[in-house]
């Protein structure tokens, strides 16, 4: 017998999908129909996940193709059961992603002085060298060092009009956009602020900047797992987070909490994976030769631990820090060890953000209205 697919949609027309009270094709609970000369293969979604509903479901289609279309028809139906959503936090406030910036990376580490911002400013240098619109925010409220290792320690940002509102204009250099609050200070002065000072300027940085289009915007965050991270995730829709750490155990216990800090209920930030900074010390006159000065694999083997994409290692080598020193980051170089080291970071992070894009609902503001936002990690 001859018939067309759209008969088959007409015949589905007549069953109610369980519960809806619309049909099978207004609900869109099919979701494909495949016809091969007297069989019709049909899949179908439904709400309602007891035996009973399917039966019933796979009865009807059946007994409306036979009836409608052809009784010489073979009918297969395949029923799946819609996932059902996803339960509310009701810790969390949903809120609106900051226009024209697709992606926000918090860039952190559970403990000072591990090379986090040296991290950042490569890594910023490193997309921007790919073709990428990048921009960082230096939030380390009280030691900020991104304007030094931009080399634009002593300029300052300019006020612009957009729509009629008085916005900052990021420093620019290197083909990065720069906002940080040591364009603000007195550099022979300590930052002296509470929690709720620091979260303010944070804010004013944030919202008061005039970004334009960014495909990245990097945030350095200060050590711990304090006001500032709060207030962080509180404004802003961080897709994901990249911890660095050293390799030696006290910095590693640091760095795990950093990592659950992002895990919490309450705050839900997706961690892209750890860096291991310093993993080690080859001298310039002995190349081949590796020093494992604090200790060897440690970020490595908490990455595995904890099921985190282990991102990559940088060694500790003289000319990174005198490079951050004199503001040119080592990822400006070209066709060096140093260089690649960090492009491979940065194509890592990239292919961990990609798959969370992929497999993760896009990102919202977080705001914590209770205290259990802020307890304490569970060790």
């Amino acid at each position: 017998m001859s018939f067309k697919k759209q008969d088959i949609y007409k015949a589905l027309e007549t069953i109610t999908a369980p519960g809806e009270g619309k049909s099978l094709i207004e609900n869109n609970n099919v979701t494909n129909v495949v016809t091969f000369g007297d069989e019709v293969e049909v899949d179908v979604t439904i709400n309602n996940p007891t035996l009973q509903a399917k039966k019933k479901i796979e009865t009807e289609i059946s007994k409306a193709i036979k009836t409608n279309v052809g009784e010489q028809i073979t009918v297969k139906v395949n029923v799946k059961v819609a996932k059902p959503a996803p339960k509310e936090n009701p810790n969390l406030i949903k809120g609106k992603p900051i226009p024209n910036i697709k992606n926000i990376i918090a860039i952190a580490s559970g403990k000072g002085g591990v090379g986090k911002s040296t991290i950042t400013s490569n890594l910023a240098i490193s997309l921007a060298k790919m073709g990428f619109n990048v921009g960082v925010l230096d939030a380390d409220i009280y030691g900020p060092s991104q304007h030094i290792m931009f080399d634009v320690e002593k300029a300052k940002p300019l006020s612009v009009q957009v729509d009629g509102r008085s916005k900052m204009q990021p420093v620019e250099n290197y083909g990065v956009k720069l906002l940080s609050l040591g364009f603000f200070t007195n550099p022979n002065e300590a930052v002296i602020w509470r929690g709720p000072m620091a979260s303010k300027a944070l804010k004013q940085l944030i919202f008061d900047g005039n970004w334009g289009e960014l495909d990245f915007l990097l945030i350095d965050l200060p050590p711990g797992t304090g006001d500032v991270h709060l207030s962080i995730v509180q404004a802003l829709p961080i897709n994901g987070a990249v911890v660095v750490s050293t390799p030696q155990n006290i910095a590693l216990a640091d760095a795990k909490k950093g990592v659950a800090m992002f895990q919490q209920k309450n705050i839900n930030v997706p961690v892209l994976g750890i860096v291991e900074n310093m993993a080690f010390f080859t001298p310039e006159e002995l190349p081949n030769n590796k020093y494992y000065i604090f200790g060897k694999d440690g970020a490595k083997n908490l990455a595995e631990d904890i099921n985190t994409k282990f991102l990559g290692e940088i060694p500790l080598v003289q000319s990174i820090r005198e490079a951050g020193d004199v503001g040119h980051p080592v990822a400006l170089q070209n066709g060096t060890i140093l260089e690649k080291s960090f492009h491979d970071i940065s194509k890592e992070m990239l292919a961990e953000l990609i798959q969370r894009n992929e497999n993760l609902p896009p990102t919202e503001v977080v705001r914590i209205t209770t205290m259990s936002g802020c307890s304490a990690v569970k060790k």
